[in-house]
């Protein structure tokens, strides 16, 4: 197989939705998708927005304006989430020859979120789940990257 690296497997001339990349790719993308949208929703529900239920953040030991700002922060960020959710629902649904491009904003996504956590890092009361699943998202996205841009393999568009 050939990998495929020029800036139309990335940034097409016309968007469509003929997807020409490794067929795993594309449902791990729609994995992420359904992942991205659950996500967001426990952030904007979740009475305490995911903050201490999820991320372990120790929302007792906060003052009220303190605890409510962080819950609001969490649900702010799930808003965020959703919108990023449903526009990766569109991509994966109606214009899959994008799926390339959303997997390069993931790899940026999560290794941002690192550094964001090395440069502002904040005291837990246990480990948080993007402690442990950040840089293994940002490798899975940029392998799936990857495939994404590798050719199906039997000459024709990956669609399926």
């Amino acid at each position: 197989m050939k990998l495929t690296m020029d800036a139309k497997s990335i940034l097409p001339q016309t968007v469509t939705n003929e997807y020409h990349g490794n067929k795993m790719a594309k449902h791990v993308f729609y994995a992420i998708v359904a992942l991205t949208i659950v996500r967001s929703l426990i952030h904007i529900i979740a009475p305490d927005g995911g903050a201490q239920s999820i991320a372990t953040i120790p929302l007792d030991s906060y003052s009220d304006v303190g605890r409510a700002t962080v819950v609001y922060m969490f649900g702010v960020w799930g808003l965020s989430q959703l919108i990023m959710g449903i526009f990766y629902l569109i991509v994966a649904i109606r214009y899959s020859c994008l799926i390339p491009l959303m997997y390069l904003f993931l790899v940026f996504e999560y290794l941002t979120r690192i550094a964001i956590g090395h440069m502002k890092p904040v005291t837990l009361a246990g480990t948080a789940p993007g402690a442990v699943g950040n840089l293994p998202f940002a490798v899975i996205s940029a392998l799936m990257f990857f495939l994404s841009i590798m050719p199906s393999g039997n000459g024709k568009p990956g669609r399926s």
